[in-house]
């Protein structure tokens, strides 16, 4: 809601306030006296053009400032923040500030939260939270998208389910459509991938590497590489140990049984003697292991002779060849062999999963197809009722030939809201042609047109705020009692603020404003170099009988006019009652 207006140095209002609050508002005032300052105030918050003429005439600028109160949980709050603004929050209610400044110079500046912000986020916020119909603004439900959003709306809880439902299973078609289409149109691709894999798993497989292998031919082919050597060494390490050929009683094995002998005899008169025998025993034991070890040694490499080196190289520069075509090891070559695989099983499994989304995609068309001739027809239901409705409302507020018609065609193209294609469309008059909103009729009836659709929407599509501008344009009598009747409908549901000429209009209001000229005189009586301004003053019950009765007379202090304002506003006090 928008609780309160501040206008500076704008037109010919110098520095007014609007208290604005729930229900339904009116502006009055003369000819000429600013009224339409109000709507160009809200226009700029709501992010419209700047215009340096609309600055007060030898003013640096004029400023429009605005405080709405919101449910912080409400889609402009958080904009608001994202902007990089704060709204300041008392008892569950968030309050935000809007500012907007147009200087002389033709330069301007919005503020959202009491942070600069580009004049765009004021745009943006605007369509969430005022409305305004004038003659030169933009309609609300111009474009063909807010048609069908508020034709939708309006057919109600079970239709919302209805399309939900087409929605979930629209957005399932086009997700397994693009699979489709993805397969299809890389299908050579993973063809030439899928034979990249096959030929790289059959020289793998071929050569069969096993786990740990290149290391352990690399370290046999060292050891073949060096078996002279290392035969040499086995022999003159097993000839010390064990000397059998030259009966040498000098060998490592043949010593400690010397010793361990000598120290057995005299074992048993010392306990020191008899366990470095029994250490010496056990020597020997090893000793001769090693001695069997060493003459095992020896035969091996007797029996691995060149033939051997040379298989064990060939065996290498394999598994080399793999090494350098897939991984830096073998064991690193397994695993990549192994996610090959799955990848091929994927790829080699494309012309089945193409025929089964080729199916699925067909009998998800279909499924959709049927969805959407059951939303289309919901549609036609709702567009018919909510055409008549507003028809009936055209005809109460001086448009009594004045036709709502909403066409509701097919187009075939399945799409995220069905195949409909939405038109709001006004025919003035019987045989005439239907046209779209917005043209072929006067802002004065736009405005009506409009009213009728906002009072029939309110329940179920609302904005927090709607400004009227020459709503009552060109109508008078019973019809402007039914225009202020119908503004007041509107107000139970939203808050609107109306600019208004007319008392039958005004006598609706819950908050009445007025706006007064003054002009600057010199000494003379007689205007001179002196300028042009406006004042704003909320008025009480007595201030509202003299301004009905100066709009229905001219003369505010005039018994009869006085009572006639008077039964205006006893008449509107009657419109709750008659309503419920």
């Amino acid at each position: 809601m928008l609780e309160e207006l501040r206008i500076r140095d704008l037109g010919v209002i110098t520095d007014a306030a609007l208290p604005l609050g729930p229900g339904l508002s009116v502006v009055t005032g003369e000819t000429g006296a600013g009224k339409t300052m109000v709507v160009t105030a809200v226009g700029l918050l709501l992010g419209a053009r700047s215009d340096a003429g609309a600055v007060r005439s030898g003013a640096k600028s004029a400023s429009a400032e605005a405080v709405l109160k919101l449910d912080p949980r409400h889609s402009a709050v958080e904009r608001a923040k994202e902007a990089g603004g704060d709204a300041e929050e008392f008892d569950g209610v968030a309050e935000l500030l809007l500012a907007r400044t147009v200087g002389a110079d033709g330069r301007s500046r919005a503020y959202v939260g009491g942070r600069a912000a580009p004049v765009g986020v004021l745009a943006e916020l605007g369509e969430s939270l005022v409305v305004v119909h004038g003659q030169s603004d933009q309609i609300r439900l111009k474009s063909s998208t807010a048609q069908r959003h508020a034709l939708d709306r309006f057919a109600g809880a079970s239709f919302a389910k209805a399309l939900g439902q087409y929605q979930s299973l629209f957005s399932h078609w086009k997700a397994i459509q693009s699979e489709l289409e993805t397969l299809r149109s890389e299908a050579r691709e993973r063809l030439r991938e899928a034979e990249s894999l096959d030929a790289a798993l059959e020289e793998i497989d071929e050569v069969d590497p096993q786990p740990g292998e290149d290391d352990t031919l690399k370290a046999e082919a060292v050891k073949l590489a060096n078996v002279e050597e290392l035969r040499l060494a086995a022999a003159a390490a097993h000839q010390s140990l064990i000397a059998e050929e030259f009966g040498d009683a000098g060998d490592a094995t043949t010593m400690v049984d010397a010793a361990k002998r000598t120290l057995e005899h005299v074992a048993d008169h010392d306990e020191e003697l008899r366990s470095a025998a029994t250490r010496l025993a056990e020597v020997g034991f090893l000793l001769n292991d090693i001695a069997a070890e060493l003459a095992s040694y020896q035969a091996a490499l007797d029996t691995e002779g060149p033939e051997r080196l040379s298989e064990i190289e060939d065996r290498r520069a394999a598994l080399a060849k793999l090494i350098r075509k897939y991984a830096p090891s073998i064991d690193e070559v397994l695993e990549w062999a192994a996610a090959a695989r799955v990848r091929l099983d994927e790829l080699q499994d494309d012309s089945s999963r193409i025929e089964s989304l080729d199916a699925e995609v067909a009998a998800t068309e279909v499924a959709l197809r049927k969805q959407a001739v059951a939303i289309s027809k919901a549609r036609l239901k709702a567009a018919k009722t909510l055409s008549t409705r507003v028809s009936a409302e055209l005809k109460a507020l001086a448009m009594a030939d004045a036709t709502l018609v909403i066409e509701v065609d097919d187009s075939g193209v399945l799409g995220p809201w069905g195949t409909d294609e939405i038109a709001f469309l006004l025919q003035p008059h019987s045989g005439a042609p239907a046209r779209p909103l917005g043209k072929g009729a006067s802002g004065g009836e736009l405005s009506r047109v409009m009213l009728a659709i906002e009072v029939v929407l309110a329940a179920v599509d609302p904005v927090p705020t709607f400004v009227f501008d020459e709503v009552d344009a060109g109508v008078g009598g019973r019809a402007a009692v039914e225009i202020g009747r119908r503004l007041a409908m509107l107000a139970r549901h939203v808050q609107v603020l109306v600019v208004t000429h007319l008392p039958q209009v005004a006598a609706f209001a819950d908050h009445h404003i007025r706006v007064t000229k003054t002009s600057v005189r010199g000494a003379d009586g007689k205007t001179t170099t002196g300028f042009t301004s406006s004042d704003v003053q909320l008025l009480g019950d007595e201030d509202r009988v003299k301004e009905l009765a100066r709009m229905l007379a001219g003369q505010e202090d005039s018994e009869s006019a006085q009572a006639h304002a008077q039964e205006l506003l006893d008449d509107a006090k009657l419109l709750p009652a008659a309503l419920d």
